[in-house]
């Protein structure tokens, strides 16, 4: 193995986000309000499958152990199975995880399964089919809560379900959630709201923070699980009582960034060095033959050195990030 992948505040990279769509075809409130709009560049086109197991094989030889294949909406992709296949067949990745919608889970799920897809998360907003319509864009609350128990009669243990909690729309429903998941092995994920470029108005009326939630929580009987080193940045909270679990992140507390393990490529082939980072690096050109391999990892090395310590949300600074679909979220 070459050098792990470090940063100058020593911090270590066991993940990659890997989005292979910008495309979504939901319009959630705090993503894509108006639906999906194709970038200016014509010329643009995402990521191939031989660039995949490049860019991917580049971070497993440094360390990496987990990629999550993002969008958009990734299985929009019609090759998508592959990119699992292609994923989950790199020597050193241990976990292949993808977010999805849900739309096409009941479908699919047992084929990504197949493939070495080991974890799914799932977004749902509400457990209300009228907020879900609400929030999403789209009426398919059935559809999705039908891909959910697929994905458990199909052998998933856990799936983990992707909550934006928003003031006066969902933030209210957490008695609601946490009933559903008193019986099964569901690990809910509340996200706060984060302001990207496009969402300042929707930010100031619905953000909410999340440690009202955790203190309900530890006042509850919740208790924090330890984190593994290719965990994701959610605190996890477990009960005796609970089959499910409950993770909170909390982008806005402080030093939420002095445990970031995890790098970001975009669907167009740029290295994020942070999700509200100002700019992608190319690297592309990289992937074309298995040759560049050295110089692809070279490069990802000298851009980590000027990885900044953290993402100064807190100073409203949110970055050239115009929406979350855009870098996968």
């Amino acid at each position: 193995m070459a050098q792990q992948f470090e940063d100058s505040f020593q911090r270590k990279f066991y993940y990659l986000r890997l989005s292979v769509t910008d495309v979504c075809n939901f319009k959630c409130t705090y993503c894509l309000p108006d639906g999906y709009h194709p970038s200016g560049n014509k010329n643009s086109s995402f990521l191939t499958l031989p660039e995949i197991k490049r860019v991917v094989n580049a971070f497993a030889t440094c360390g990496t152990s987990k990629v999550r294949i993002t969008g958009g909406e990734p299985s929009l992709r019609k090759d998508f199975t592959d990119i699992i296949h292609t994923v989950a067949s790199t020597p050193g990745i241990q976990k292949v995880a993808t977010t999805t919608n849900g739309y096409r889970m009941a479908k699919s799920v047992e084929e990504w399964q197949a493939a070495g897809l080991t974890h799914i998360n799932v977004s749902v907003d509400s457990l209300d089919p009228r907020m879900f319509h609400q929030i999403t864009g789209e009426n398919r609350f059935h559809q999705v809560m039908q891909g959910i128990d697929r994905a458990f009669e199909v052998g998933y243990e856990q799936v983990k379900v992707n909550v934006v909690l928003m003031k006066d729309l969902n933030a209210l429903e957490l008695p609601q959630f946490l009933n559903w998941i008193k019986h099964r092995p569901i690990q809910l994920r509340f996200i706060e709201l984060m302001q990207t470029g496009e969402m300042d108005d929707l930010f100031n009326r619905h953000h909410v923070s999340g440690t009202a939630i955790r203190n309900q929580l530890i006042a509850d009987g919740w208790i924090l699980k330890a984190r593994a080193n290719n965990d994701g940045p959610a605190q996890v909270f477990v009960h005796a009582d609970y089959q499910g679990e409950i993770g909170l992140i909390m982008p806005y507390e402080k030093n939420f960034c002095t445990s970031c393990n995890r790098l970001r490529i975009s669907a167009l082939g740029k290295l994020h060095l942070c999700l509200f980072g100002e700019h992608g690096v190319e690297l592309r050109d990289l992937m074309q033959d298995d040759g560049q391999n050295q110089a692809l990892i070279e490069r990802i090395q000298a851009q980590l050195q000027t990885k900044s310590v953290s993402h100064f949300l807190h100073d409203g600074n949110t970055g050239m990030t115009p929406h979350l679909a855009s870098i996968g979220g």
